[in-house]
């Protein structure tokens, strides 16, 4: 999990897809860190991809490096109201704590994988990794 985690903190932005309506809906997004075998990110609840995650917590977030290896994780979302884990994103993300300002904010919401498989792979022609976490 370890290798995961330091491609994930090196190439943090990739692509989040969830389904809507079983139709699947890709977007921009970043991973923020990993803590205790769970990998995080964060959304507002005003936003289309908050209502899918809570019809369907299925997700598959991809990251690519610039070497080209890609890393595509697959797995059930949960939301977390820890205020201290709200707060480290703030803490952590000037970009996120303009939009949000404070952990109370209702609409500030944080979520994880905490279960779920890693494919990592590259162009070489390689049989692909997974690993399962």
């Amino acid at each position: 999990m370890k290798e995961v985690i330091d491609f994930y903190t090196k190439n943090p932005v990739g692509c989040l897809a969830t389904i809507d309506n079983g139709k699947p809906r890709v977007r921009p997004f970043q991973f923020l860190f990993a803590d205790s075998g769970k990998l995080y990110f964060c959304t507002a609840n005003t936003k289309d991809v908050y209502r899918q995650l809570n019809a369907n917590p299925a997700v598959e977030f991809v990251s690519t490096s610039p070497e080209y290896v890609f890393m595509r994780v697959s797995g059930d979302v949960k939301f977390s109201k820890d205020m201290g884990l709200k707060k480290r994103v703030l803490d952590t993300y000037d970009m996120i704590r303009g939009i949000y300002q404070t952990p109370e904010n209702p609409v500030f919401e944080v979520f994880f994988v905490e279960h779920g498989t890693v494919k990592i792979a590259d162009l070489s022609g390689k049989p692909a990794q997974f690993v399962k976490f």
